[in-house]
């Protein structure tokens, strides 16, 4: 897998996952630290010419560095859920198959503190080059569980006690309407076509986001953030006052 940019190669060599790195004839002192940390963590280095760069990059802008990294560590919505740092918060990609808005949705997740997106196999964006770089790097720290059917990976996620909260513009609820205190998934789905109708039918909220302007959605990566954000928010403003931890909480 490749991933390239100043970020993404610095996040994925601090994840531990660079097998080789590809540097540019042009070097500054950005470049200049990578070269050294690849050098610390021992891992190979070779100064190309940028057509080399521009050739593993595919067009894409690689400020002078393309890494090799290895596979990712494979999980499952189960998993994610067990190894949640609290009380689960994950994110699920239903169809959203550009690269730069999966980035960006990665890096919202990691800012966030999200414990891990669910996404399809089919029909899905590689989470290197474009992806990779938009994320700024947090593709190399975000846990992504790969499935084969996300309607039975929602049906997994509830069966190990998450609820499941599905965005959709034409929703009856507004999104800081629900509580994201218990466990939740929150369930994203392809700009244009939005939540597939058997993923929408396994959700037990669906919900939206107000709109106040004369455009009718927001950006796959944008309506995250504001939905992520409020579950970060809502459990914040929760700590220390008790409260629901599981599907029977609410």
């Amino acid at each position: 897998m490749i991933v390239y940019g100043i970020n993404a190669v610095r996040e994925a060599l601090s994840a531990g996952r660079v097998e080789r790195l590809q540097v540019g004839p042009r070097s500054d002192a950005r470049l200049q630290g990578l070269v050294d940390e690849a050098a610390r963590r021992g891992v190979q280095v070779a100064r190309v010419d940028a057509s080399v760069l521009n050739r593993a990059a595919r067009g894409g802008v690689h400020q002078g560095v393309v890494a090799t990294v290895g596979a990712r560590e494979p999980w499952s919505p189960r998993e994610l859920v067990a190894r949640a740092a609290g009380t689960p918060l994950i994110v699920v990609l239903d169809g959203v198959e550009d690269p730069h808005n999966v980035g960006a949705v990665l890096r919202t997740c990691d800012a966030a503190g999200v414990d891990g997106v669910v996404r399809q196999t089919r029909r899905a964006a590689p989470l290197d080059g474009a992806a990779a770089k938009a994320s700024a790097g947090a593709v190399a720290h975000v846990r992504v569980a790969d499935v084969v059917n996300i309607a039975r990976a929602l049906e997994e996620l509830k069966g190990a006690g998450v609820w499941v909260v599905g965005l959709a513009g034409n929703a009856p609820r507004l999104y800081d309407e629900v509580d994201y205190t218990a466990p939740t998934a929150v369930v994203l789905g392809a700009e244009g076509s939005g939540l597939r109708r058997l993923v929408r039918e396994c959700c037990d909220w669906v919900v939206r986001i107000p709109m106040a302007g004369r455009v009718e959605s927001l950006n796959v990566s944008v309506a995250a953030g504001v939905v992520v954000f409020e579950a970060v928010r809502q459990r914040r403003s929760a700590k220390g006052r008790g409260g629901g931890t599981g599907r029977d909480a609410r």
